[in-house]
């Protein structure tokens, strides 16, 4: 497994939405996600709408956005969710300057009850 991070920016107004839509998303897109090699995604959120998102994926991520633009259910979530405005936000199946992966520097591993 391969660990990525990105960042995108919700506009300041769409915020509640943005994150209302990610409570429910929809099994299929799920699915989708797992099929494509998306696993452990996690997305967090400043209160100004900076957004972090975390995602481990199988062989790499653009091979993963590579399956993901090849899922119908994709193209779908993608319309969906272009109705909120978001900075930055691009469908996942495009090329996108602001969904580019952040190199990983540094992994700790903090072991209770250790000193080490």
């Amino acid at each position: 497994m391969k660990r990525v991070g990105f960042l995108l920016k919700v506009k300041q107004d769409k915020i509640a939405e943005y994150k209302k839509h990610h409570e429910a998303v929809w099994p299929e897109m799920l699915d989708a996600l797992r099929r494509t090699g998306w696993h452990n995604y996690s997305l967090y959120m400043r209160d100004d709408g900076l957004l972090f998102g975390y995602v481990e994926v199988e062989e790499s991520f653009q091979a993963s956005l590579d399956g993901m633009s090849k899922e119908a259910v994709n193209a779908k979530w993608q319309a969906f969710m272009a109705l909120k405005p978001v900075r930055g936000l691009t469908p996942i199946n495009t090329a996108s300057p602001y969904l580019r992966e952040s190199v990983l520097i540094c992994v700790l591993t903090i072991c209770k009850g250790s000193n080490k």
